[in-house]
């Protein structure tokens, strides 16, 4: 694409999940995978796990269906480029940037993503955001998420098929050591079980209704937080302790530590996932011609 020099940016981030984000309202900006990539470089771009383009919803095509429930679509990239249905913890610096701007405030909004209309609530005086995530995809035992297995590091573990508007691997583990560097994608198999690539999140317990994670993020390699995993691995691990929401009509919260900070997952009677964390912008300025071009 060519771009004057001067697009202006943002840098946020949720937990540590970093992202630039771009104000485009009026959807006039071409981001090819290329240029994403090159922003999303940390040694030659800004850096980041992924790109938020913040449009108007009613200027995107995949979004005009959604613009009477939410104005603002959140065109979410991977850090390679590759576009991606969902990220919790994007959501969350999303509505961060549109109450910075003026455009929300504390309270609720909506806002319009590939997976559809993710209700946020912002807390006054700069508190945790809460996004409305939806509910699982949970393959149950005995069914097609049987079998499936995650192999890294010389070690291998079954998995628990999950769907968060995106799909997940969730291995329970004795150490997160285990899962090694993390340097390249966890071997799943069979392949078959997840045509497009999967977020595979390895996990240990911390104590009643705690846990932590790492995880390896398709199209981003490991970060340092998943809003879609961490909610992945709390219906899992709720799952895991005899624990249904929907079946008990009791709503339950889970603490999931990740390496960037710490948030709070509740699933609620009606099956709905809430996930309550921080989001924090930390830099604005403009991009160089170049890297878009």
């Amino acid at each position: 694409m060519t771009s004057a020099p001067g697009v202006p940016f943002l840098k946020g981030h949720g937990t540590e999940n970093d992202f630039v984000i771009i104000p485009d309202p009026d959807g006039t900006l071409d981001l090819s995978p290329e240029a994403v990539a090159r922003l999303c470089d940390r040694r030659a771009g800004i850096g980041g796990d992924g790109v938020l383009r913040v449009v108007r919803s009613a200027a995107h095509p995949e979004a005009r269906s959604m613009a009477a429930e939410a104005e603002w679509f959140m065109d979410y990239r991977n850090s390679d480029g590759s576009v991606a249905e969902m990220c919790g913890n994007g959501t969350r610096v999303f509505a961060r940037y549109l109450e910075r701007a003026g455009l929300a405030g504390p309270g609720d909004l909506a806002i319009a993503t590939r997976a559809g209309v993710r209700k946020i609530h912002i807390a006054k005086d700069g508190g945790g955001i809460t996004t409305g995530m939806g509910t699982a995809e949970l393959a149950e035992p005995g069914g097609e998420g049987d079998g499936i297995t995650v192999s890294v590091a010389g070690h291998t573990w079954p998995v628990r098929k999950v769907g968060m508007g995106n799909p997940h691997a969730v291995a329970f583990v004795s150490d997160l050591a285990d899962a090694g560097p993390l340097l390249e994608s966890p071997e799943v198999r069979p392949a078959a079980a997840y045509p497009d690539g999967v977020n595979v999140e390895f996990v240990v317990p911390r104590g009643p209704r705690h846990v932590a994670l790492r995880v390896h993020e398709r199209g981003a390699g490991e970060t340092r937080s998943c809003g879609t995993g961490a909610c992945a691995v709390m219906v899992a691990a709720a799952r895991r302790d005899g624990v249904d929401p929907r079946r008990d009509g009791v709503a339950v919260t889970y603490t999931v530590d990740v390496p960037g900070g710490r948030l709070e997952i509740t699933e609620r009677a009606d099956g709905e996932i809430e996930m309550t964390g921080p989001a924090e912008i930390v830099a604005e300025g403009t991009i160089a011609s170049e890297l878009l071009a």
